[in-house]
């Protein structure tokens, strides 16, 4: 952890995975309904990131700041 000015920020990358994974997810879905990609990307797309969520989850054991 890190001392900022509001108080402590942490660096670990796996606090922002959250927010990402929600972004891909979004845009995975919209590219589907704008034709950027076929609806299949988004069928087998959908569950890999539910699954690499989960799998992140799973590495926050791994943290010295939490």
């Amino acid at each position: 952890m890190e001392e900022h000015a509001g108080g402590m920020v942490c660096k670990c990358p796996h606090h922002k995975m959250p927010g990402v994974f929600i972004v891909l997810f979004g845009l995975l879905f919209l590219g589907g309904n704008l034709g950027w990609w076929g609806m299949g990307v988004v069928n087998v797309g959908w569950p890999v990131l539910v699954i690499l969520a989960g799998l992140m989850h799973f590495g926050k054991g791994w943290c010295k700041c939490c």
